[in-house]
């Protein structure tokens, strides 16, 4: 049996993800690592982190975006299948650039991957999620955060990213252009595995999380509709109150410990208080979805009121 891992990424040194962490997460259990580096700023340095790994399971592949071609997020999609069509492997496991794999998982991933390779009926695995939100000690359970997501595939060709790389889908006779069409699109078969991923997308210094909501917005809208956008925005993201998210007690992957350590950003952030008034309400903090939340959360043993799931459950 044979594992690849495989990503995508473009100036992700600059907006502060980590993804040399992200890569090395899961570089002890895959036999390759392919990643789709797209044509970064010359103040990026994502290709020297990659290198620094030092690693000849390492793979990048030199592409070239285009939002024309790709608007409305799905370039993301599309450098997603690029690195994931590289891939040799029976099971292609993906890690975004601000996703980590904790080492405590590896070894239930790699007995899943083993147990599952000759049963077709399997298409992927599910992993639930921690939504890291501001530090390292707080995360995010609200209602619209996802709880679970595919990262593990089978190698098939009919399986592609979907939408803006959140997910797959089983696409036959795909045009590798459309990674936002519903019709002739099906949800993969997966088993959801005792395992997390580890999202530290949220987790920035306060200035760095700016300059990225600004360019996923660059993605998903375009140059000028964010431009628009951010023109009177501040200059730093403002977390809001960090006591409302759920205290973290566990432990972070060891590969995370040095980039963990250059935390510096405390005194921007506020565990109480009331909300803030120069700036329309997240989606988390609105009464309804506190509301639902709750519900959830305290009478439902966290199952989700009508949340979307892309993907059908298998009994394991």
């Amino acid at each position: 049996m044979k594992i690849s891992g495989f990503t995508m990424a473009k100036n992700v040194s600059k907006l502060y993800y980590p993804i040399k962490e992200s890569v090395e997460s899961i570089l002890p259990i895959v036999d390759e690592f392919v990643i789709a580096l797209g044509d970064s700023d010359a103040d990026d340095n994502t290709r020297a982190l990659i290198e620094s790994i030092g690693s000849d399971k390492i793979r990048i592949i030199d592409t070239v975006w285009d939002l024309d071609k790709y608007p409305d997020g799905t370039e993301n999609g599309h450098q997603t299948d690029i690195a994931k069509e590289a891939c040799t492997g029976d099971w292609l496991f993906y890690v975004q650039a601000d996703e980590v794999i904790h080492e405590q998982y590896l070894d239930e991933v790699v007995a899943k991957c083993k147990q599952y390779k000759d049963d077709h009926r399997v298409e992927g695995f599910l992993f639930k999620y921690r939504h890291f939100w501001g530090d390292y000690d707080h995360y995010q359970i609200a209602h619209g955060w996802y709880p679970r997501e595919i990262r593990i595939v089978r190698n098939h060709p009919d399986i592609h990213s979907w939408e803006s790389a959140q997910s797959f889908r089983r696409i036959p006779n795909f045009d590798y252009v459309n990674y936002r069409q519903q019709k002739g699109t099906f949800k993969l078969h997966v088993i959801e595995l005792d395992a997390y991923v580890y999202h530290y997308g949220w987790v920035r210094p306060p200035g760095y999380m700016q300059r990225k909501r600004k360019a996923l917005d660059t993605i998903h809208k375009g140059a000028k509709a964010a431009d628009e956008l951010f023109s009177e925005e501040e200059d730093e993201f403002d977390y809001g109150l960090l006591g409302r998210a759920e205290v973290f007690t566990g432990t972070h992957p060891k590969v995370m410990e040095q980039w963990i350590a250059q935390f510096n950003w405390k005194d921007k952030l506020r565990e109480d208080g009331p909300f803030p008034t120069n700036r329309p309400l997240y989606k988390h903090e609105k009464l309804k979805y506190r509301i639902v939340t709750f519900l959830e959360q305290k009478v439902l043993g966290g199952r989700m009121i009508g949340g979307f799931k892309n993907y059908i459950k298998l009994k394991s």
